[in-house]
């Protein structure tokens, strides 16, 4: 049986993994109550004494929270925040993206970000490929439900005249820009232009694209292809048929979900196209990547507990 500490358990991605990990065998949870988990001495002997941490918690908590673990403890990290995603020693927790069996050898994972989820998933097969150039200056418009913005923006949203729409990012600095530039192999950072709805999960990210104006002119068709091909046996990410539908939506009501859609749509003359991800910000953008990765790291089916 493998000892997991959830360092931030009461926030919603804490809760999350909690759900996904109840009534597993393979798993012993080590809680703390509401006093001792913000008391130092009890958290550092929690994350001593487990096997694999899973921190839940600010940038800086997340550092803080690391630095408390002795090298010699054994215990594995899987951070939650954006504090590692482009650190030197982190394996990237993207198993689709950097292997599987990447992630089941590390000791530190940082869990890849909701928005570059669906981003990285689309652009960085392609660019890898070369069907898409490296060189580009790529655009991001997202939309996600509100649930991925913390307790302050969740309670935004609940309480009597809540925002119909959100946009943010104006200054052109957010925090996921770095994210989203390395682990697709760009060089230029991406224009990110995210906004948050009246929904409490669920999350759209398209990157528009002028293919006739690439040098390479490529096609809607091989980019799918080679989507299809890159992600084949996955039971995590699936792609899309060609068929064009007349509108992508998100239900206000939607059940937890850890899966990811990808979909690349075409005009007809074949200058634009459209490559668009739908995933559940608190399921692959969060929680259940943080599973997925928990399950790699313990030798166990890459799927398990996963809500597909």
């Amino acid at each position: 049986m493998h000892k997991v500490f959830i360092d931030g358990a009461a926030g919603t991605t804490g809760l999350e993994i909690a759900a996904r990990l109840e009534g597993r065998s393979e798993f012993a949870l080590i809680t703390l109550d509401d006093e001792r988990r913000k008391d130092a001495s009890a958290r550092r002997e929690a994350l001593n004494e487990t096997d694999v941490a899973i921190l839940c918690l600010p940038d800086d908590a997340a550092r803080e929270a690391v630095a408390l673990i002795d090298p010699a403890s054994g215990t594995r990290v899987i951070d939650a925040s954006s504090a590692h995603r482009t650190a030197e020693g982190w394996c990237y927790g993207f198993p689709e993206l950097v292997g599987a069996d990447r992630v089941a050898d590390a000791r530190r994972i940082s869990n890849p970000g909701c928005y570059p989820t669906g981003f990285l998933a689309l652009v960085a097969p392609l660019v890898r490929e070369g069907l898409l150039p490296a060189d580009w200056p790529y655009t991001v418009n997202a939309v996600s439900g509100y649930s991925g913005g913390g307790k302050a923006l969740i309670e935004r949203f609940e309480a009597g005249g809540a925002p119909a729409f959100r946009a943010y990012g104006y200054d052109m600095a957010h925090k996921h820009l770095p994210e989203m530039k390395r682990h697709a192999g760009l060089e230029h950072p991406v224009i990110f232009a995210p906004a948050v709805v009246p929904a409490y999960r669920g999350m759209i990210v398209e990157v528009p694209l002028h293919l006739g104006a690439m040098a390479n002119d490529p096609s809607a068709d091989t980019l799918r292809d080679a989507l299809r091909a890159f992600y084949a046996g996955s039971k995590v990410v699936t792609v899309r048929d060609e068929g064009v539908p007349g509108e992508l939506l998100l239900e206000q009501d939607a059940a937890p979900w850890d899966g990811i859609e990808l979909a690349v749509f075409g005009n007809e003359g074949g200058w634009n196209a459209r490559l668009v991800a739908r995933l559940d910000n608190l399921g692959k953008g969060a929680s259940g990547a943080a599973v997925q990765n928990l399950n790699l790291l313990c030798g166990l089916p890459e799927t398990a507990g996963l809500q597909l």
